[in-house]
């Protein structure tokens, strides 16, 4: 059973602490499957209003649903298509204060008004993606970016 102490009063540790929590959920599980199915219940457990947390995995040049906290999702998007796919052709993290101004955005959610996702790379193939919706409009900031991107470098290799 793994018991986390994750400090809530500022986005600094808090990602500090969701990452060291990640590390020791992840460090000596191979399996990718289950290293994301952790991933996400652990980013759901501690991240505040937020209504779906993530993956979807790069098959085939196409993105894939995989393992996943809240409703269900959309299970393929097109690579350059929505927010998912456009972090995946860009490679470039997707901050998005208003799902609705995104041009093509794809609604799993129709309730999701904010999305934030970033893109998973090792050793230069990608991976997939991390997703993270919101209901809130605004509820992401370049302090949540930085904290997933730094999930994402700590779980991109044990996901190759």
């Amino acid at each position: 059973m793994y018991d986390f102490t994750i400090a809530t009063d500022d986005k600094a540790a808090l990602y500090r602490d969701l990452t060291a929590a990640l590390d020791a959920l992840t460090a000596d599980e191979p399996d990718a499957i289950a290293n994301m199915a952790n991933a996400a219940a652990l980013i759901w457990q501690y991240l505040p209003d937020l209504n779906w947390a993530g993956f979807y995995r790069d098959i085939d040049g196409e993105l894939v649903l995989g393992p996943f906290q809240g409703k269900p999702a959309c299970i393929r998007i097109p690579m350059g298509k929505g927010v998912c796919g456009t972090a995946a052709a860009t490679r470039e993290t997707q901050l998005v204060s208003d799902v609705f101004a995104f041009p093509g955005h794809i609604a799993c959610d129709a309730a999701s008004r904010s999305e934030l996702v970033v893109p998973i790379v090792s050793q230069g193939v990608l991976i997939g993606v991390l997703d993270l919706d919101s209901p809130s409009p605004d509820r992401f900031d370049a302090a949540d970016a930085a904290g997933c991107e730094a999930l994402v470098r700590l779980l991109a290799p044990r996901l190759a």
